[in-house]
């Protein structure tokens, strides 16, 4: 499964071609709002019950959200020990959120966005997860 938190339904629809242009299989869960992803990751909220032992095997964060930013869901993110090893491929859209994403520590990555497979394919590698582009059909 992929956690999918973005607030812009384009950059979503953006997203999600992208995934089905190179025939990425795995669930897209969508969230709106840093609550709502920290919600679905610790099963509170919305997601109560969830059986959070089911862990997203990538989480695309973008940094501009409403209630509660990306950043402060990147640092509750790396805070839990159960979450803390998370592969968090961060969206990040302008250069003045490059430069404040680099003070932020924990594996992991970032793409600009809009998202183009092939960056996040490397920024996904770079974290460890083997994610290979599909082979050119007949």
């Amino acid at each position: 499964m992929i956690l999918l938190v973005e607030d812009n339904e384009d950059d979503e629809e953006l997203t999600l071609r992208a995934f089905k242009r190179h025939h990425v299989s795995d669930e897209v869960v969508i969230v709106r709002t840093g609550e709502e992803a920290l919600d679905f990751l610790f099963g509170a909220g919305l997601y109560a019950g969830r059986d959070t032992t089911i862990a997203p095997v990538l989480t695309l964060l973008d940094l501009n959200l409403p209630k509660i930013d990306g950043y402060e869901v990147l640092r509750q993110i790396r805070a839990d020990e159960r979450t803390k090893d998370l592969r968090v491929v961060v969206l990040i859209s302008s250069k003045r959120d490059e430069v404040a994403f680099s003070k932020v520590s924990g594996p992991t990555s970032y793409i600009r966005k809009p998202v183009a497979f092939p960056e996040l394919a490397s920024a996904a590698q770079k974290l460890g997860l083997a994610w290979p582009l599909p082979r050119p059909g007949p």
